[in-house]
């Protein structure tokens, strides 16, 4: 447990109140330094003789480790106060963040889930000659190559890599496990004089890889091609971007760690049910292609999953959550900085979440213009994807006047503005947006201008799933708890509703509603619906052989939502031989008139067993004269007796 910190102004550049810091922290905050890293190196020795001690600075985080190293004691965690708080033209203080970002820091982190990918160094380049080949050249001491050259093309007179010829038709895999479908393969015959000879073209020659080396110039062999790891792929016009590619893969020999970006649980997913293909959320947004449907539910496939997070986003089950840091952690996060920062005295934080990219402006942004202003809390995280609409509310409902997303170059902004969107609408006000620039100035300059609306006044942190934590959240943001709130088309909460008039309660519904939200009375014929658990899938609507049901998207903050409410029900048919109940009327009645002027039910006593319940059904039928359960009578088993009878000794 870390017990002090060890702070630094920056030569006094920045302002620093140790006692101030120790109060609203907990901690004990030292007399700050004003050159740790240089000549007060001694103290940064004794704090780690010490241990259990936070660096209050990350841009020397490579002196502070090499000294842990020198000293053999573990290295420090460092924390950044300097750039995302200290550095500012704001004349307010910036006490109450500094106190967040220090609280968010003591949070234990959760451990990292990997997968081991091995990659032997078994490389194909394709392209034209002119550049395949050079690259192979300098490929071949380090890596098994083979070039892939087009139908046609000239094969040099070396064996010091392999060479072949033909049509590339399908690729599929990532690092280590690359495969790939050739037509018209002709491979090299090295005997005889002369030039190489090729054997005879065949199609659909079979081979893997561990890397994929693309110099063709055409369209990417995949979808989000840059974030397909073991994929290098460069323009062949352009010899700088040929040699990163050619560097960049002479390192890709060896055993990798691939993150496990995402959790998934199969039983949570409500693609399809019955063949009746339902939610495609994650379908839809994931860029690389690592989602697939099997069967009713999705898979991911590890390998080929960038870690974007949207697929996180957008699920309304949970049946896919990002890892890479957990859900949970990162509403922990966001629900710890509203908390320390109010508890320090502070009042409408503002949280600007960001990527790596969104750092990097930070810190240009404090050292070469204004900074940030003291009430932007900055949150960092690995995807922007993965914070959705959930996140979002309940840092709104935690005590956070405003949120603001900082996308990077990587963001997938389609995935991200329907999350605003419907954030946005859940929480009634324009509060959460989108702040769009690669320009640390123009980002800087915004967050000062933006004008911060009033903050909720009773701040809640809630706990469960994204599905509860948002319903809690929004009751927070709301005075009337009674009322409705419209959603946009595709929104993952909202009612069923069901024409009566048209529905029969033949309960198809009920049977393939994957969340349980559509459930029936045993008692009686009766459907009815828990608001609170529908996902919104559409199964129920695809199914519905009367097409009775549609869909609305909204969030009913009422506590009728929580409970289940009658969407129709009828008097049951009580059966025309015992009169037991069974059945509705509506769908007895229907039954009979579709089938009235069927073959098989000409008879009136044939339509009548329509409306008997089970038992009475089967009596009938043997009964019958055209009883069909009925056969010729039986031969008689042949006995001792019969065999002995035709013996003549007997």
């Amino acid at each position: 447990m870390v017990k002090s910190l060890i702070t630094c102004d920056c030569q006094g550049t920045m302002a620093l109140d140790a006692e101030a810091l120790a109060r609203s922290t907990g901690l004990e905050v030292r007399r700050p330094c004003s050159a740790l890293c240089t000549t007060q190196i001694d103290r940064a020795a004794a704090a780690l003789e010490g241990g259990d001690t936070i660096f209050c600075c990350t841009q020397e985080a490579r002196v502070f480790e090499g000294l842990a190293e020198e000293m053999g004691v573990p290295a420090p965690p460092v924390l950044d106060l300097r750039d995302r708080a200290g550095w500012t033209a704001d004349a307010g203080s910036a006490l109450p963040k500094m106190s967040a970002l220090i609280a968010e820091a003591l949070l234990p982190a959760a451990p990292d889930r990997t997968l081991d990918v091995i990659s032997e160094g078994l490389c194909l380049i394709i392209g034209a000659p002119a550049v395949a080949l050079p690259a192979a050249e300098q490929l071949a001491p380090h890596l098994g190559v083979t070039v892939l050259l087009p139908e046609g093309a000239e094969v040099p007179d070396t064996r010091a890599f392999d060479v072949i010829t033909g049509r590339l038709r399908q690729a599929k895999g990532a690092l280590g496990q690359f495969e790939v479908v050739i037509d018209d393969l002709r491979q090299i015959d090295p005997g005889g004089r002369g030039g190489f000879a090729l054997t005879e073209p065949r199609d659909g020659g079979g081979s893997d890889c561990d890397i994929l080396l693309d110099l063709r110039g055409e369209t990417p062999l995949f979808p989000a091609h840059e974030k397909r790891e073991g994929y290098l792929r460069a323009d062949p016009g352009h010899p700088p971007a040929v040699a990163a590619a050619v560097l960049a893969a002479s390192h890709l020999v060896g055993t990798f760690e691939k993150p496990l970006y995402v959790r998934t649980e199969a039983l949570l997913c409500a693609h399809s049910r019955a063949g009746q293909t339902g939610c495609t959320r994650c379908l839809d947004l994931c860029p690389t292609g690592a989602i697939t449907p099997d069967g009713d539910h999705v898979t991911v496939d590890p390998m080929i999953c960038a870690g974007c997070g949207a697929c996180s986003a957008v699920c309304p089950s949970g049946a896919i959550s990002y890892e890479a840091p957990p859900v949970d952690l990162t509403m922990r996060r966001v629900q710890t900085l509203a908390k320390a920062y109010l508890d320090a005295g502070g009042t409408a934080p503002r949280l600007l979440v960001h990527d790596a990219h969104g750092a990097d402006m930070i810190r240009l942004s404090a050292r070469h213009g204004r900074g940030l202003p003291v009430d932007v809390v900055p949150l960092e995280l690995p995807a922007l994807g993965a914070f959705g609409h959930a996140e979002a509310v309940a840092a709104l409902a935690a005590g956070f006047a405003s949120v603001t997303l900082l996308p990077g170059p990587s963001t997938d902004r389609a995935a991200l503005a329907p999350q605003v969107a419907l954030a946005t609408a859940i929480a009634g006000e324009a509060r959460i947006g989108i702040l769009d620039t690669p320009d640390p100035d123009t980002m800087s300059e915004a967050l000062y201008d933006a004008v911060t609306p009033a903050p909720v006044t009773d701040p809640v942190r809630p706990l469960g799933t994204r599905r509860q934590i948002t319903r809690q959240a929004a009751r927070a943001l709301h005075s009337d708890t009674t009322t409705a709130l419209p959603l946009p088309e595709g929104a993952p909460y909202g009612a069923v509703l069901v024409d009566t008039d048209a529905c029969t309660l033949c309960l198809s519904c009920v049977s393939l509603c994957p969340s349980g939200a559509l459930g029936d009375n045993p008692d009686k014929p009766q459907l009815r619906f828990q608001e609170d658990a529908c996902l919104q899938c559409g199964i129920c609507a695809t199914i519905c052989p009367e097409k009775a049901i549609t869909l609305e998207p909204r969030l009913d903050l009422s506590e009728a939502a929580l409970r289940q409410e009658v969407l129709n029900e009828e008097e049951p048919f009580a059966c025309v031989e015992c009169g037991s109940l069974f059945g509705s009327k509506s769908a007895i009645d229907r039954i009979t008139e579709k089938l009235s002027g069927h073959a098989m039910f000409q008879s009136p006593e044939k339509l009548r067993m329509i409306q008997m319940c089970d038992d009475c059904r089967v009596k009938s039928q043997m009964n019958a004269q055209d009883n069909p359960f009925a056969g010729a009578e039986r031969p008689r088993p042949r006995t001792t007796d019969d065999y002995l009878s035709k013996r003549r000794d007997h």
